[in-house]
């Protein structure tokens, strides 16, 4: 998975609190917090090779003396993480998410510093191994078979560049980029590595590649319009029966990615033979029950891709690139403008309600 860290372990533990001063009744102070923070340009890779312990100790509370019977509050320790963060505990559940810069999360509490209750003896901070969990947001996921040019695609509507080469899993790491648009709207496309036949099992990147598509707003799906084949021992499939799979791998990762406004890129259009095999895919997708028989039971999913918009692109000549920039576009302002839509209704009934 090349540099790209996108799972850390790591120790937090809370401060334990300061002594009690049993002859004036005086009380400790509390230990200090260990908190996750949520900041934009941070990586978890960076926090790896700043804090090669993973380990996270916040400051013991100050001891109460004359001078000040209640003593101060340690210093708590607070670390920053980057966007899109879910903490779980060492068994796997999920215990919080970071989502917006400046969110916070209580990781590990301090102890509470000596007092009468406690017969002056100060509490220990509270100590646990988390689990930061990452997964990328973006307003578009690409997703496809390896090879299917979603790495060119990437690099012809964005600044992004990623590696690109004639062979199957040449991208081993997402990859972020933004399509920037003539009025400076910008829209994020992420690029993640190709999945292949038996992901949601975790077979190849699996579950490295399928969390990563539940936090895009949309599905972009990259086939290629002569099919694709994986290695000679695998089974060459056509671009109708790609799409189908790639729908059969969302669905049984997670159902709910299906419901994600989606759209078909289709790629390769310069080969010859390109423009006979993208009619006979229309007829296809048109009417897919009557070619489900072409299947095996195993492929085909229980639910099909509903797309948005089908578009034929080369990214070898540039023919549909614009096309292809201008729809992504529409797709993600027409969803805005239906959360607002929502957003307002709900408003509406708030207001009438309270009324």
């Amino acid at each position: 998975y090349g540099n790209f860290v996108d799972d850390l372990r790591v120790y937090v533990r809370g401060g334990t609190g300061g002594m009690g001063y049993p002859r004036l009744g005086g009380e400790g102070g509390k230990g200090g917090d260990v908190w996750f923070i949520a900041q934009e340009r941070t990586t978890l890779k960076s926090i790896r090779d700043r804090y090669p312990q993973k380990r996270f100790v916040a400051g013991t509370g100050a001891n109460s003396s004359v001078k000040a019977l209640k003593g101060e509050k340690g210093k708590d320790c607070e670390v920053h993480v980057p966007l899109g963060i879910s903490v779980l505990c060492d068994g796997g559940k999920q215990i919080g998410e970071l989502n917006a810069a400046g969110e916070r999360f209580l990781a590990a509490r301090g102890g509470l510093g000596g007092s009468l209750a406690t017969n002056f003896m100060p509490c220990k901070g509270q100590r646990r191994i988390v689990r930061l969990d990452l997964k990328l947001i973006a307003d578009v996921g690409l997703v496809g078979f390896p090879n299917a040019g979603k790495s060119s695609l990437l690099s012809k509507i964005s600044h992004a560049k990623p590696e690109i080469a004639n062979y199957a899993f040449t991208t081993i790491q997402p990859e972020l980029g933004k399509i920037m648009y003539a009025d400076y709207k910008q829209i994020s496309v992420a690029d993640l590595p190709g999945l292949i036949e038996g992901a949601h099992a975790n077979k190849g990147m699996g579950h490295k590649f399928l969390k990563h598509v539940e936090r895009t707003k949309q599905l972009l799906l990259v086939v290629d319009i002569s099919g694709f084949q994986l290695s000679i021992k695998t089974q060459f499939r056509t671009a109708f029966e790609t799409i189908l799979l790639l729908t059969k791998e969302l669905e049984q990762y997670k159902e709910e990615l299906l419901t994600k406004p989606a759209l078909l890129a289709i790629n390769k259009m310069d080969l010859p033979c390109a423009k006979d095999n993208l009619n006979e895919l229309m007829k296809q997708l048109q009417n897919p029950q009557d070619f489900l028989h072409l299947l095996q039971e195993e492929m085909i999913p229980a639910n099909t891709l509903e797309f948005k918009d089908v578009i034929p692109i080369s990214t070898y000549t540039g023919e549909g690139i614009e096309e292809l920039k201008a729809c992504v576009r529409k797709s993600i302002d027409e969803e805005a403008e239906q959360e607002n839509e929502e957003y307002r209704k709900k408003k509406l009934l708030l207001l009438q309600t309270s009324e």
